[in-house]
């Protein structure tokens, strides 16, 4: 959606102007450096996982690499396999641990059930150009992520 806005943490950010450039921080790294609040979830020297703002589903997770170097998982794949490998593990790691997988609610979805999803390109849904894997649990109902 061109032009939409989003507001993450009381910050409102022009969804065209999240797009990694060479010079303007991406809203991910900008979460990175703590200069936009976000409920971290996890955190290493490559990667950071947090709640999102908008979930679909009981439970939605961002992994990101802390690096903005790749726009999507296409580019991470071709230029840096083992970082991808490193996202799908810690989602992995991150979908078994119950003080993390909970809903609003507090409910646990543990048991290592989730799906992993990297939007790739604007007409997939992908709104913010620095790779990252929604990973997602609890019920799910077919046909909800398409909205």
């Amino acid at each position: 959606m061109p032009g939409a806005v989003s507001v993450v943490a009381g910050t409102m950010v022009r969804m065209s102007d999240q797009q990694s450039t060479e010079t303007e921080p991406t809203v991910f790294s900008r979460i990175v450096a703590r200069e936009i609040p976000a409920d971290i979830v996890f955190e290493s020297d490559t990667l950071i996982a947090f709640r999102d703002i908008a979930p679909k589903a009981p439970v939605h997770l961002l992994v990101v690499p802390k690096t903005q170097a790749y726009r999507d998982v296409v580019e991470l794949a071709d230029g840096d396999p083992a970082l991808m490998a490193e996202m799908v593990a810690t989602a992995s790691t991150l979908a078994r641990d119950p003080a993390v997988f909970r809903d609003s609610d507090g409910r646990e979805h543990t048991g290592g059930s989730f799906r992993l999803i990297f939007n790739t390109g604007e007409s997939a849904g992908q709104t913010v150009f620095h790779v990252h894997a929604h990973v997602l649990g609890g019920p799910l109902q077919e046909g909800t992520l398409a909205h």
